[in-house]
């Protein structure tokens, strides 16, 4: 590793502090079956960007994920967040619930919008992805690619600041994965309000892409690293599928 990589990498986890973005404080869960899933996990988002977690089964990121949003409650430890987050799921199938994009979107956004508010801001979130004009385009006729970048709009309307991709591309084929993966890095750098997202993959040539990784295993995760330097360190894992 060069020695400018270096001390970005060190900034960037000195940066990690409570108060800025995300940050677990060795917080803990299990499951009533007695399967720790996270066990004094610590760990901050180090600012706007794409940050790659990697991990076999069972290391604990599914529940990061539903932590992080809010579905679970820690039972040890602290949360931080002043960010929005949203999840985005390996299925976008799982998530698309209306007819068509436009009727999809509108279920994402705040309810005190006026009638102009909320078409301006469906059609600003299409556009962002690369689906502009296909307000009225049934979701069933979408590609698999086309229904997760769907997916991403969804949280853009929402005004999500913080991506939760639970490995979004694992379902689709390579051309459409590299589309996910320029999407989603567009928005996290941006020149206006960039994105934090957090990307769960078991694709480690996906990590080229990211600005940062981390190895979470056994409940924990690990510093952030230059991509290349950990892909370097790991080998092949196993995905999940469905």
């Amino acid at each position: 590793m060069r020695a400018d990589e270096k001390t970005a990498i060190k900034d960037k986890n000195q940066n990690c502090i409570a108060g800025a973005g995300l940050h677990f404080e060795r917080v803990s869960f299990s499951w009533p079956s007695g399967t720790k899933a996270l066990d004094q996990c610590s760990f901050s988002t180090p600012g706007p960007g794409l940050w790659m977690l990697v991990g076999s089964n069972g290391s604990g990121k599914s529940t990061l994920f539903r932590l992080i949003s809010g579905l679970l409650e820690p039972q040890q430890g602290s949360i931080h967040n002043d960010l929005k987050p949203a999840l985005v799921f390996q299925n976008p199938d799982h998530q698309l619930l209306m007819p068509t994009c436009g009727s999809d979107l509108l279920l994402s956004l705040p309810r005190e919008l006026t009638d102009a508010q909320r078409h301006q801001r469906v059609r600003n979130s299409l556009e962002q992805v690369g689906l502009a004009g296909m307000e009225s385009r049934p979701i069933h006729t979408l590609s698999g690619g086309q229904k997760q970048r769907l997916a991403i709009a969804g949280a853009l309307a929402s005004e999500a600041t913080l991506l939760l991709l639970d490995e979004p591309t694992a379902l689709l084929d390579p051309a459409s994965q590299q589309t996910i993966l320029a999407t989603v890095q567009q928005l996290c750098h941006r020149s206006n309000a960039p994105l934090t997202a957090l990307w769960v993959t078991h694709r480690l040539e996906e990590l080229e892409h990211a600005d940062g990784a981390a190895m979470m295993k056994n409940g924990r995760i690990g510093g952030w690293q230059a991509s290349h330097q950990l892909r370097e360190n790991l080998p092949p894992l196993a995905g999940r599928r469905g």
